[in-house]
């Protein structure tokens, strides 16, 4: 059903969309941007290399990301477009950040798991936190969006497709991310506790200064990701005032635009990135080895056995 209006009272409406649309293009063209400046790096780093876990991973949160990047841009052009479209549209940007998240997710369990020299233990208490925290996320998302519909509205010769949801659906769609970020929180907690830890015993160990050196990279990587992480969690949270949710007004739009560029940038910046600082490091280090090997009997290691070749690889792969 289309609706069709020249109330001025929607003018407000029309400017908001066109303004959020313009932080979507910006923040497509970054993501687009970043994959180009760093593809030299991805494909001696990930193209060139056996293929792993992290491999799939990095290359589902990379290209979808280059997806999302192509097709969002294209769901806020003033075109005709059917109510069945502008659904599926509402549903995929409603999914990708639950979809994104579980698999930037599992990237942050295997990290933890080689920096926690493979317990077992830590890798089971990861999944059952892990798996507890994406499944709440997809329930709630999938509660916030039952009955959701589009409709497409002609306003003064302006198209712009808009959802219909629950009253409580489009809080419930917001608070799906606090999961998310417990879990955030927990492996940031997780991850700097080794290392303090590691540090600590490894002052006196000859090799010392090259696991120092790998778990730099890894927190240093990680802390960035988490901040921008904590920004996207802040603004999306501060969206559930009806000041913004259920505003037209140019402050309101631009927020939303704000948030919509963190957002992006945590998932399909840094999220591949995660992969590619390590992978990066591991080469640098094979790079100058005299024997081409890396990290074959100190990765992640405080004394006691040491890692097999293949473990050992890239960091321990992660």
């Amino acid at each position: 059903m289309t609706i069709i209006s020249s109330d001025p009272t929607w003018w407000p409406l029309i400017s908001s969309a066109q303004l959020l649309s313009y932080f979507i293009v910006v923040s497509s063209t970054a993501v687009v941007y970043d994959w180009t400046l760093t593809f030299g790096q991805e494909f001696e780093l990930i193209w060139r290399q056996r293929w792993s876990l992290m491999t799939l991973l990095y290359v589902g949160v990379r290209y979808v990301g280059i997806l999302y990047s192509v097709i969002y841009p294209l769901s806020t052009l003033p075109f005709p477009m059917s109510d069945e479209v502008g659904t599926s549209f509402w549903f995929a940007e409603a999914w990708i950040s639950v979809v994104v998240n579980a698999m930037l997710g599992v990237i942050m369990m295997t990290r933890l798991h080689a920096m926690y020299q493979r317990s077992k233990k830590m890798l089971i208490f990861l999944v059952v936190v892990l798996l507890a925290s994406t499944i709440t996320s997809g329930v709630m998302t999938a509660m916030a969006n039952i009955g959701a519909v589009g409709v497409e509205f002609v306003l003064s010769g302006y198209h712009v497709c808009v959802v219909e949801i629950a009253p409580n659906g489009a809080n419930l769609g917001y608070e799906s991310l606090i999961s998310t970020a417990i879990w955030e929180i927990l492996a940031l907690f997780l991850a700097v506790w080794i290392v303090i830890k590691h540090f600590r015993e490894l002052r006196q160990s000859p090799s010392g200064s090259t696991i120092g050196d790998c778990f730099t990279v890894l927190t240093k990587s990680h802390v960035f990701y988490f901040l921008v992480f904590a920004v996207v969690a802040c603004l999306t949270l501060g969206a559930l005032s009806p000041n913004i949710s259920y505003s037209s007004s140019a402050g309101a739009s631009v927020y939303n635009g704000t948030m919509t560029f963190a957002q992006m940038l945590q998932m399909f910046v840094l999220g591949p990135r995660l992969i590619l600082s390590v992978r990066e490091y591991n080469a640098k280090i094979v790079a100058e080895s005299d024997e081409g090997t890396c990290m074959t009997s100190i990765a992640f290691q405080a004394g006691g056995d040491a890692l097999t070749d293949r473990d050992a690889l890239t960091c321990g792969d992660v």
